[in-house]
């Protein structure tokens, strides 16, 4: 896999929240939500049940000077929201190319912040990408809302393994010119 060192990552501020790098304090909500099966069957990255150390584990590698991945949490606190309401990624691939992720806390789903989350990362395009991509999972048709929303079109099925399901799951994936 194509690996580029991020050397800083930008605090994005939107309407209700700010994207802020994660801190270790978020080891705890990070777990509680990772470790929903819903939350954790909607990504291909995180096992349920969530292993202990996994958060931290997380925490260090998004933090870690020689990642190819920014990491940002959505934190509402500064309105009155939780500290964490989910997070929101963003993945060198080649060719000035990233790949966009996302969850959120199960209690905040249907509220806009994932559409908030991936419009703000969009719109500051701190990779300086010209092309994004994202992934969803079929049967979660709200993800795939969220990708049309920030102006991603449908490029094709494919299928991506879950780690939470232990299978090859069928997806539909997206592209955003910038």
């Amino acid at each position: 896999m194509y690996q580029e060192i991020i050397s800083t990552q930008p605090v994005i501020e939107t309407e209700r929240f700010v994207l802020r790098p994660l801190r270790r304090s978020d080891a705890g909500l990070i777990e509680m939500y990772a470790g929903d099966k819903r939350v954790a069957e909607g990504t291909r990255a995180i096992p349920h049940p969530l292993p202990p150390g996994t958060s931290e584990n997380f925490i260090a590698r998004a933090q870690a000077e020689n990642r190819s991945e920014d990491v940002w949490a959505i934190d509402g606190s500064r309105h009155g929201l939780a500290e964490l309401l989910g997070v929101v990624s963003l993945t060198h691939l080649e060719d000035g190319q990233s790949e966009v992720g996302y969850w959120v806390g199960p209690g905040f789903w249907n509220t806009g912040f994932a559409s908030e989350a991936v419009a703000a990362i969009v719109a500051a395009n701190p990779h300086g990408s010209r092309t994004l991509f994202a992934e969803v999972f079929q049967d979660n048709p709200g993800s795939a809302r969220v990708l049309s929303n920030c102006g991603f079109e449908y490029l094709g099925d494919a299928e991506s393994w879950s780690l939470a399901r232990g299978r090859h799951v069928p997806t539909w994936t997206y592209l955003r010119k910038m």
